[in-house]
């Protein structure tokens, strides 16, 4: 006798349109081409970057990259410093530069500001990679921190520039500037927080307050993926987070449950439409 789950895929998950950017670009290079190589995961989503290594993608890191020579590298949608251009020059590669639009903006707006010779903080994740991109706008001067606690034994100038990773939660970063403001500080906040993310916060409380039970679905190296996560849990208690089929667990439903599935923006579709048809043979 069968579960006889409901199960629906939230319309508003999956690729956001850097990602989207980025994988199409390799696509069709790849449908002409026998390799590319790619500079980092395309995407942070394992699923995701085998499909494509089948297909010719070779993941490479920046070690790699300085011994190429006269070869395509594709810049993923996460953005690069301005010493990989420098490198690309130098060794005649040639840059498919998949950038995120959104993420060349706030890397022109840090580099303007450090040419200004502002002090600059970027709320974002330690060695993500486009937090590394958005350093190098600053030559590696830009102090970089997780959480506000990261800040409380830190000398900070008295007056600074607040930037944000694109993918962080936008309450969290006005949390962190009245804050930074509370204690004396004169701050100029620039809220560089990409919407086609943020927007899902609020797209996502509305989902899953519909189901009994809530699959989030993406890669463990996402930001965002675990702030969209978190989102999930607050709004609905029987949320559970898997990257891959495998990781689906029988015992977590009951008999007629509505079960709703969400991702990342690093999320594919076709994984999501993959845990769906496994949830309906349970």
């Amino acid at each position: 006798m069968g579960y006889n789950l409901k199960v629906t895929i939230d319309k508003s998950s999956g690729f956001c349109f850097g990602v989207v950017y980025a994988i199409d670009m390799a696509e069709d290079i790849l449908d002409r081409e026998e390799y590319l190589y790619c500079l980092g995961d395309i995407v942070h989503n394992d699923e995701e970057v085998e499909r494509l290594r089948a297909k010719g993608l070779r993941i490479i890191d920046h070690e790699r990259l300085k011994e190429l020579r006269n070869e395509k590298v594709l810049i993923r949608a996460h953005g690069e410093a301005p010493s990989t251009y420098e490198l690309a020059l130098a060794n005649n590669l040639t840059l498919i530069d998949a950038s995120c639009p959104v993420v060349l903006k706030l890397q022109n707006r840090i580099k303007n500001s450090h040419d200004d010779d502002e002090q600059i903080l970027i709320f974002g994740k330690h060695g993500h990679a486009e937090v590394i991109g958005l350093q190098g706008q600053t030559d590696g001067k830009a102090l970089v921190f997780m959480d506000i606690a990261e800040l409380d034994n830190v000398e900070l100038p008295s007056k600074f520039t607040l930037y944000s990773q694109t993918t962080k939660s936008v309450d969290k970063f006005y949390q962190i500037k009245d804050e930074l403001i509370k204690r004396g500080y004169e701050v100029k906040a620039n809220d560089t927080i990409c919407r086609q993310v943020s927007n899902r916060y609020e797209e996502l409380e509305e989902f899953v307050k519909d189901f009994d039970k809530i699959i989030f679905v993406s890669g463990k190296k996402s930001s965002n993926g675990k702030v969209l996560y978190d989102v999930c849990k607050k709004y609905n208690d029987e949320s559970y987070f898997i990257s891959n089929v495998e990781e689906l667990n029988k015992d977590w439903f009951q008999p007629n449950d509505r079960v709703g599935i969400c991702g990342a923006t690093s999320t594919p579709m076709w994984l999501m439409e993959n845990v769906k048809a496994q949830l309906e043979q349970f």
